[in-house]
């Protein structure tokens, strides 16, 4: 930092109302919830990241190119994907990312007035300034110096994975694992006495769209993890149950399900058999047929869950890998997602009227289109007991967002219909940002009920806890 400049330090009010009366009950709220423990039930962080523990490798590494806000954000001003230091799938391929850290840390500094009233902001500025310690504002003047900074703490024990987890207060992280994953990561922490703080969760998507490239390679390694040969559907559905009891096994509390469209509409068992065995005969399924595959096959999740009591978490809506172009040289998660509308009151009849009063069964449904919450999601949460309505995340895990998910569906769904937030996040050093953003919103939203005399302030803070503790941890205790 320049001689004779100010220390960078973050206002202890920031996301809390401006309104001078609110702000000061949302200030006693917060107090309250600031230090508890994080519950991180839906992330995308590996457990080798955890198992391992080996330091990071930069501060590009690890603050820069995992996350896809900041990526797509500079991308979107015109620095190319490769120029971020995101490396092409294929080692043989012509595109050569940025091998020097340094750049990619100084691009991001350069064009950090980008970021200002987004959440991605707040959250590189709590991860800079709360974990690292950083004392001056990102620049292309400061880039260096922080750079410098921030590999210096990166080179200390202080700052490897677990013990990063332990400085964030986390609790119980929760994994995001493809259904073949053998689970030996899981299997080492569980060893190490880390079973209960950091658990899998079962995702089976690319087993359920029969139209998607490689999806016999795919049904290949479901047969090889579960140790049966998927010749025909219904050995499908027992590999697929096979698995599911491995996750439970290792601790799982959840699948995880990104559907196209919410449809949950079950075929007929002559009519599903028809559709699997043409896809794995390797003939290619109508798009209609495919859909409705992938449709029967979440009814069908929702059936092995009030089995096997894994929480079932939807969130369908959005059109992923938006430029195939650069999904083929890079890979998929590389901020090319795009919402799209998605109906859920006609599409989730069928799986909520046959299991949403089942007592082992629990869905979250989660939306990126917001103007679904008062008009479908909280009115369906607010009446089926399996049913638990997601947190705003991906788009709408931003200050205003999270306000006016609040605004659309208490009054429907009330509060503990919800699950508290889920983080949803591949950077690892963002999960304690989101979690005080998240809790700083609930603050604020919930100091307005108490200076309008809604609520009083003790309900106010008891209702504070439960959103940022009690509730996530209930919503994901596997059920039976």
């Amino acid at each position: 930092m320049p001689d004779g400049a100010r220390p960078w330090q973050l206002h202890g009010d920031r996301a809390l109302p401006a309104d001078p009366s609110t702000r000061a009950a949302a200030r006693e709220i917060y107090q309250q919830t600031r230090a508890l423990p994080i519950v991180s039930m839906h992330g995308h962080v590996e457990a080798q990241t955890i198992d391992e523990d080996l330091p990071f490798g930069n501060p590009a590494e690890l603050l820069v190119v995992p996350d896809h806000y900041l990526v797509r954000m500079l991308v979107s001003q015109g620095a190319s994907v490769d120029r971020l230091g995101v490396a092409p799938v294929d080692p043989a391929s012509s595109v050569v990312p940025e091998q020097d850290p340094r750049a990619v840390w100084r691009r991001f500094c350069e064009s950090w007035h980008l970021f200002r009233g987004t959440p991605t902001r707040y959250w590189m500025e709590h991860e800079l300034v709360e974990v690292f310690g950083v004392a001056e504002r990102p620049s292309a003047e400061s880039a260096d110096r922080i750079y410098d900074h921030l590999d210096a703490a990166l080179r200390s024990d202080a700052f490897r994975p677990r013990a990063l987890f332990d400085s964030f207060d986390i609790e119980i992280l929760a994994s995001t694992d493809p259904a073949w994953s053998p689970l030996t990561h899981h299997a080492n922490l569980a060893a190490a006495g880390w079973g209960e703080r950091v658990v899998p969760t079962f995702r089976p998507d690319p087993l359920l769209h029969l139209d998607r490239p490689g999806w016999c390679s795919d049904v290949d390694l479901l047969s090889a993890a579960a140790g049966l040969d998927v010749t025909s559907y219904p050995t499908y559905l027992e590999a697929l149950r096979e698995r599911r009891a491995a996750f439970v096994a290792a601790g799982a509390r959840a699948t995880d399900h990104g559907h196209l469209l919410a449809d949950t509409t079950p075929l007929s068992d002559a009519e599903a058999h028809r559709i699997f065995d043409l896809a794995l005969s390797g003939v290619a399924p109508s798009p209609a047929e495919a859909q409705a595959f992938s449709g029967h096959m979440l009814f069908q999740m929702a059936a092995m869950s009030a089995e096997d009591g894994l929480v079932m978490q939807l969130h369908p809506g959005v059109l992923r890998d938006h430029d195939r172009s650069v999904l083929a040289t890079f890979g998929a998660d590389k901020g090319y997602d795009i919402p799209v509308q998605a109906e859920y009151t006609r599409s989730l009849r069928p799986l909520l009227e046959a299991f949403g009063h089942h007592p082992g069964f629990r869905l979250v449904v989660f939306t990126i289109d917001e103007t679904v919450y008062s008009r479908e999601l909280a009115p369906l949460a607010g009446v089926y007991p399996a049913m638990r309505l997601g947190a705003p995340w991906w788009f709408l895990d931003s200050p205003d967002g999270m306000r006016r998910f609040r605004e659309t569906s208490t009054e429907t769904a009330g509060f503990y219909n919800t699950t508290g937030f889920v983080d949803d996040t591949r950077a690892f050093c963002s999960i304690p940002a989101r979690h005080d953003l998240s809790r700083r919103v609930d603050a604020g939203y919930l100091a307005r009920l108490v200076v309008e005399h809604r609520l009083d302030l003790d309900e106010a803070t008891e209702t504070a806890v439960d959103l940022a503790y009690t509730l996530p941890k209930a919503a994901y205790a596997r059920r039976g």
